[in-house]
């Protein structure tokens, strides 16, 4: 896979990949910007100012409608890293998502009337999503048990919904003024139109908007976790739930596809050690999961999980640290970890079919400082080796580095 990089005067890095015989472009705006960049008295700004950025400039008052009339879609997310915008056009109208994108960069529209309608928005969302859904909270318990000085140890959504209905718009104002600069962008786009055809784009629509030299503000280390942290949370829910987190590195540490294969020894598919042992033949459990975050600062290896009725939390604690201790002990057998190494090729490069997920996919390379690093994931994770594996699982799964929330269904 080719893939072309330049950066422009005033700091826009551009990925592009060619995808020949393609009807679509795929054009990805990825700011270096996510929940970990507010501060602790006014959490869940970026996420706000995402749903703030589809309201408009003075140029587009509506930033959906030109899009669907062009035959284009677009949508955006955060998370606690970035804030990514991505829009799919048919080729032949493909310039007209460099114009929109470079023109709300700079000039998106935050009067007082429409902070109001968005802070609703986003605060149902919470309510919906975090407050009064099942289960809905266990992230933010998970967070706050985890992580003590890292800003991690808040959700996206924000820590409370009272800083969504009170930041001032000020506030609003100074994280877009400062985050949103081409600096701290990367444009990535796949389909089937020429480089020099991209760069000519970029020049014209992002090239004039000024750089703001941002530098990212060093954030606090979380320190090493030497003890178990346990929490129990009472709630009506229908089953009792089981949480176990463990501190383990970033996207560019050396433990990150080491953890990332344990995991899916642990629970890719259906012949995840998890769930054929704990589920299908020891019935402890009625559905279990193991996954990486993927954040690109040290982050979290989780363990989630409905306990069986009639089972005790004790026994089914106990449980899981017996599969997580075998990793410790015994070497896993080539078979199985070869068996997941396919899975993982396999999936990859299925994703990387479409082109929304390789910009996106290309973006994210790149912010760790190459997107062609995006083209070794499969050589790095078969890389790892099952003496590799062993050791990090002795790191990853001590007592000390875990946190375990026992989240209990409310009696009658």
């Amino acid at each position: 896979m080719e893939i072309s990089r330049a950066t422009l005067a005033n700091g826009l890095r551009i990925v592009h990949h060619r995808s020949i015989g393609s009807q679509m472009v795929y054009v990805n705006l990825l700011y270096a910007v996510g929940a970990k960049n507010e501060n602790f008295e006014y959490t869940g700004i970026a996420h706000l100012l995402e749903h703030l950025m589809f309201e408009g400039t003075a140029a587009v008052p509506s930033f959906d409608e030109p899009l669907e009339r062009a035959g284009g879609e677009n949508n955006a997310y955060t998370n606690n890293d970035i804030t990514n915008y991505y829009i799919s056009l048919p080729k032949q109208n493909a310039e007209l998502a460099f114009w929109m994108e470079s023109d709300r960069m700079r000039n998106i529209s935050l009067n007082a009337k429409k902070i109001d309608v968005q802070r609703k928005v986003v605060m149902e969302e919470f309510k919906q999503g975090d407050l009064n859904r099942p289960y809905g909270d266990v992230s933010h318990l998970l967070r706050a048990m985890a992580f003590k000085k890292h800003p991690y140890r808040w959700c996206t959504i924000g820590r409370k919904l009272s800083h969504i209905a009170t930041v001032p718009a000020a506030d609003i104002r100074r994280f877009y003024n400062r985050y949103y600069a081409p600096d701290n962008a990367i444009l990535a786009v796949v389909g089937d139109i020429p480089f020099e055809q991209v760069m000519e784009w970029s020049e014209k629509w992002f090239g004039p908007l000024p750089a703001k030299n941002f530098v990212h503000p060093q954030l606090p280390q979380e320190p090493r976790q030497v003890r178990m942290r346990r929490k129990t949370a009472l709630r009506n829910v229908p089953e009792n739930a089981l949480y176990m987190v463990f501190h383990m590195g970033g996207r560019s540490n050396a433990d990150y596809f080491p953890c990332d294969v344990i995991s899916d020894i642990l629970s890719n598919g259906y012949s995840g050690r998890l769930l054929q042992r704990l589920v299908k033949q020891q019935r402890l459990f009625t559905k279990i999961d193991a996954f990486i975050s993927g954040s690109e600062h040290p982050g979290l290896f989780s363990i989630y999980s409905r306990v069986a009725p009639g089972v005790t939390f004790d026994a089914a604690e106990a449980a899981i640290w017996e599969q997580l201790d075998e990793l410790k002990e015994n070497i896993v057998p080539a078979e199985e970890l070869e068996k997941v190494k396919n899975r993982f090729e396999s999936e990859l490069y299925f994703r990387n079919l479409g082109g929304e997920s390789l910009s996106n996919n290309l973006a994210l390379a790149e912010l760790r400082g190459d997107a062609r690093l995006h083209l070794q994931e499969v050589e790095n994770y078969r890389a790892v080796t099952a003496e590799q594996v062993m050791g990090t699982a002795r790191e990853l799964f001590r007592r000390g580095n875990a946190s375990v929330l026992r989240y209990a269904k409310k009696e009658g």
